[in-house]
């Protein structure tokens, strides 16, 4: 690989804002990584959708961050990871990584009884992505899944300390909380924004695994192995696009990011569709 390669930007997707958390992840581990995100805040969310239009849409936004020279995609959704890893990887030449290998690996060498529970949108909840992957680095493992739906707008109004976040969390995760479970994978990118509120309900003896921190460790691993790491020591410039609502975006990003977010643009649906 030369020079040029090194500091092509990694691409990053997300059916919306969600993505943003690993984006947080991925520039807290490569400081000096170029990163180009992809929002498709007008066709959010994902997680009612059908597989196959996660797909369609999926592919519409991997080829819209090719255009921008990504050197690697990033699929910042757990939606998207588990209804369409397969068809990226068979379409695209770069490497795409997903979050539910991460974030079943990860929790499989934090589990000690066996009992892992994973909570993510009715999509990723009804393919059992994550317990069809955790089976198959362990058949023994005990795995109990939750849809909930709710946590995600929850997490874009800023509802973090609410009062009816903690009911809903409550409502939502007392089941799993009576099963013994000792680790919590969150299969959506919008969770770990309600980590806390997930914590108190849950209590301080569950590990909660975030797929978005899993994940970055693998993206670092496969730019070393591939030698495609950006050897700057120059803070990596950040990108974002959107094809709805910027000022919407803005507005939640800074929220998730922690601080303000420049480079914003929105971008036509009929671009995007007519790749």
């Amino acid at each position: 690989m030369n020079f040029m390669n090194r500091t092509n930007p990694i691409g990053v997707f997300d059916s919306g804002i969600g993505g943003l958390t690993v984006v947080k992840q991925v520039a807290s581990f490569l400081p000096s990584e170029n990163i180009v995100y992809f929002g498709d805040t007008a066709r959010v969310p994902y997680g009612s959708k059908s597989n196959a239009t996660v797909i369609e849409y999926s592919i519409q936004d991997a080829k819209f961050l090719l255009k921008k020279n990504v050197k690697m995609i990033v699929v910042a959704c757990n939606t998207a990871s588990s209804a369409a890893l397969n068809e990226l990887k068979e379409n695209f030449e770069i490497p795409v990584i997903g979050m539910i290998e991460p974030g079943a690996r990860t929790a499989l060498t934090k589990t000690k009884n066996g009992k892992i529970g994973v909570i993510g949108t009715y999509a990723t909840i009804n393919n059992k992505a994550y317990s069809k992957e955790l089976k198959r680095l362990d058949k023994k493992i005990n795995v109990y899944e939750k849809a909930c739906p709710l946590f995600v707008p929850l997490a874009e109004e800023g509802l973090i300390d609410h009062k009816a976040t903690e009911l809903i969390a409550k409502e939502y995760l007392g089941e799993l909380k009576e099963l013994g479970i000792d680790t919590l994978i969150l299969g959506c990118t919008h969770y770990p924004i309600l980590s806390k509120v997930i914590q108190k309900v849950m209590g301080q003896k569950v590990t909660l695994i975030d797929s978005g921190t899993a994940a970055s460790g693998i993206v670092e691993e496969y730019l070393r192995a591939r030698d495609i790491k950006n050897p700057s020591n120059i803070q990596g410039e950040h990108k974002f696009y959107v094809s709805d609502l910027p000022a919407k975006f803005k507005e939640v990003a800074d929220r998730f990011l922690g601080k303000p977010v420049k480079h914003i643009q929105k971008i036509d649906l009929e671009e995007l569709i007519g790749h």
